[in-house]
């Protein structure tokens, strides 16, 4: 790949200057962004699911543990499939501490239609402690965009709670997760970016973090 050309400090200062003119409008946009999305109407959801976790089967309002949000991560897991989707593995090693979003009373689990029997192996076999819940033989997954006609999809699905009503207020897919990649947004400073322009498809380069060469 091309590198920057090489200038003064003095041409570096003034560039990166001009840089961070439009780095500030981006992040007011994204604030204005974050907004709208707050703004967005909900959806009371009416239909019961029954998700299997290790301590056994628990319902919508138990994937809560308790708390006022959720975040469920739709991990592409299809119950013929012996390991979990590349992608969604990279965007489960960039999560942070859970205790980050449990004081904003949040919870994040992830979500996926293989049965427990194949989740649980593989999350020790990655070394997760996120909580994670098997879908499987319910609509869920149908339900909020992430399995059609038995192909698996990308995206995740946040919820409000108020008491034992749950609310849907908001779902991303596909890109829309490329945000919560840290691993992208550490690439994105660098002089040498994310190296994908010469790729047909991004997960040409990407690996389970166990499976690159040394």
């Amino acid at each position: 790949m091309a590198q920057p050309k090489v200038v003064s400090r003095d041409e570096w200062e003034a560039a990166r200057a001009e840089l961070l003119v439009k780095e500030k409008e981006l992040t007011r946009a994204r604030d204005a962004l974050s907004a709208l999305r707050r703004e967005l109407p909900m959806v009371r959801v009416e239909k019961e699911y029954v998700f299997q976790g290790p301590d056994g089967p628990v319902d919508l309002v138990g994937l809560f543990d308790g708390r006022r949000q959720l975040i469920v991560r739709h991990f592409m897991f299809h119950p013929d499939w012996d390991e979990g989707c590349v992608g969604c593995s990279l965007q489960v090693d960039n999560l942070g501490h859970p205790a980050h979003l449990h004081a904003r009373d949040t919870n994040l689990v992830l979500v996926s239609r293989a049965p427990l029997t194949k989740l649980e192996p593989f999350r020790q076999r990655m070394g997760w402690t996120v909580p994670w819940f098997s879908s499987f033989g319910s609509d869920f997954n149908p339900d909020f965009g992430v399995t059609n006609n038995d192909s698996e999809s990308s995206g995740l699905s946040v919820f409000l709670r108020d008491g034992t009503d749950v609310f849907h207020t908001y779902s991303s897919f596909s890109r829309g997760g490329d945000a919560l990649i840290n691993t992208y947004n550490y690439l994105d400073l660098t002089a040498l970016g994310r190296q994908e322009e010469e790729l047909d498809y991004p997960q040409q380069w990407w690996r389970h973090h166990d499976r690159y060469d040394a």
